[in-house]
């Protein structure tokens, strides 16, 4: 089993949020989340459970059709099949997010039109 911590894991990217992979299996796939201001991971709906656990930073966090304010110790869990996505507001945002089960490549094809395409929203 992996041990390290988001401060080992820490990595900013200036042109999209950066996932440090910590573990993954065929059941669960858990991420450290490193956002620059304004930075986001698009909305999609997986076949997947995720939680989001905020360690520091603030933005919101899309569930379904609502969206969470969230701040260090915020811990947000949606559903698979419903829309989600993470946005950091006005400051970096660093969270951790488990996956079960980790999402398909087929999967992700929205969080990469909507990186290409600068979009938050689908």
């Amino acid at each position: 089993m992996p041990a390290t911590s988001v401060d080992d894991e820490r990595a900013y990217d200036d042109d999209r949020f950066s996932a440090r992979e910590v573990s993954s299996t065929e059941r669960s796939k858990t991420v450290c989340g490193y956002f620059e201001p304004g930075q986001f991971i698009p909305v999609h709906a997986p076949d997947s459970d995720v939680t989001v656990v905020v360690q520091s930073g603030h933005g919101v966090v899309r569930d379904g059709d609502r969206t969470h304010e969230v701040g260090p110790g915020s811990v947000v869990t949606v559903p698979a099949g419903q829309n989600r996505g993470v946005k950091a507001g006005d400051e970096r945002l660093e969270a951790v997010l488990v996956t079960a089960p980790p999402p398909t490549d087929a999967e992700h094809e929205p969080v990469r039109e909507g990186l290409q395409n600068d979009a938050f929203e689908p």
